[in-house]
């Protein structure tokens, strides 16, 4: 059942936070017309499910879905369990090494999981793009490559650069953008999300519609989120992201590390709040509210997205208590340890490397006098497992360093 939103309203909501959207225009008549019949517009979203751990790098377009929701529309989640046995070659520099079925479908039952975390289950169907892939006839292909050229599928900048190189191109790895495009075709999409790096993709499905002679969907192209570190893409390999399932101690303190030029941005695209209230914190930073003060808010808006209240209110008292009361320092050393690497004496490489301590056997000798502490706990044997994703340790007196497992 639609909500009865002004458009402009709806207009304001979807663009918060967006790169682009084509056309805007478009997207006026499409919301009008549907006002006009009570009919939810429909929202696509393709998953090609390879990557099934979501972290808030990839909410960005989930948040964005779970608004068009609020706002009375419907989502289409496709789930490319054909497109994923051969590959998005999105960014790619070689061919990608296509999924077994037994791996899509595992896959795609996690990732199903997780975004229902996010968005909203009873305004979303969930479909496997095979049910209509897999029935096309020879001929429907050869129709399907007829729509478009090989000039146009080399202006992607992943073929024209493999193109240049003299690699190569497998003549399937061509299909992949006809076949997203034709999923656009086969749910009648109004409207399609993805990130920057999904343009060529979604375009694909605007062009494949009119081409068949189906109203264009509206394209959204969503910003790809920095890291904690302010510049490099939210990863986890990079050690920098924030994960939807940490606990809540750990994800409001890593709200807080963000650098403060990101806090509006984080809003933007990793909250639901309202695109004016957006605009009154930047009004209020301008004007001289403490950054910090913005990002303690922020940090509870975006734990409290996944985890309940009284969880909320314990991490930040947490946070407070340890980080804000000087009984730890907020700036220390940062160490990314593999995740086999949990314990002090596999350890020590990092810390001679940092500095940390001058020598293994100095170490091991503030070990052995209870010097060392592990989350505020002394910690005197070496080969002790040491549990959690992201620890703090203090080296004597002085010297913290906090560890991130990747």
């Amino acid at each position: 059942m639609m909500k009865d939103i002004n458009v402009e309203e709806q207009i304001k909501m979807i663009r918060k936070g967006a790169a682009e959207v084509i056309s805007e225009e478009e997207l006026r008549g499409k919301l009008q017309e549907a006002k006009k019949v009570g009919r939810p517009l429909i929202v696509k979203l393709g998953l090609d499910p390879s990557a099934p751990d979501i972290h808030l790098g990839h909410t960005v377009v989930l948040r964005k879905i779970k608004q068009l929701q609020d706002l009375g529309h419907h989502a289409v989640i496709i789930i490319g369990d054909f497109t994923g046995k051969i590959g998005d070659p999105t960014g790619k520099s070689k061919t990608r090494k296509p999924l077994t079925e037994e791996q899509v479908l595992q896959n795609a039952t996690t990732y199903t999981e997780q975004i229902f975390k996010i968005i909203d289950p009873n305004k979303t169907t969930v479909r496997f793009n095979s049910e209509w892939l897999s029935k096309l006839h020879f001929e429907e292909v050869i129709q399907l490559a007829a729509s478009t050229t090989v000039a146009r599928l080399l202006e992607r900048d992943d073929f024209q650069s493999r193109f240049k190189r003299n690699e190569p191109i497998g003549l399937h790895e061509f299909f992949y953008p006809l076949m997203q495009a034709y999923d656009s075709v086969e749910i009648n999409a109004d409207i399609e999300l993805g990130g920057t790096d999904q343009t060529f993709n979604i375009l694909m499905g605007r062009m494949l519609q009119n081409s068949m002679g189906r109203n264009r969907q509206i394209a959204i192209f969503m910003p790809i989120l920095e890291g904690l570190d302010g510049v490099e893409k939210m990863s986890k390999s990079l050690g920098n992201y924030i994960g939807i399932f940490e606990a809540a101690e750990v994800m409001f303190k890593k709200v807080m590390e963000i650098p403060d030029q990101l806090i509006l941005r984080y809003f933007e695209l990793v909250t639901d709040e309202h695109p004016d209230r957006i605009a009154d914190l930047n009004r209020q930073m301008e004007e001289g509210r403490n950054p910090r003060d913005c990002k303690m808010e922020l940090a509870k808006i975006i734990t409290e997205l996944y985890h309940s209240k009284e969880e909320t209110i314990k991490a930040e008292e947490y946070f407070r208590t340890v980080f804000q009361r000087g009984e730890l320092p907020e700036n220390m050393t940062i160490i990314n340890a593999p995740t086999h690497c949990n314990t002090l004496i596999e350890l020590i490489p990092f810390f001679l490397e940092k500095g940390m301590v001058p020598s293994s056997s100095e170490f091991r000798r503030l070990v052995k006098q209870g010097g060392v502490q592990v989350n505020q706990e002394k910690i005197e044997d070496l080969e002790q497992k040491l549990q959690g994703e992201d620890i703090v340790i203090r080296i004597g007196k002085k010297k913290f360093v906090r560890i991130i497992f990747v």
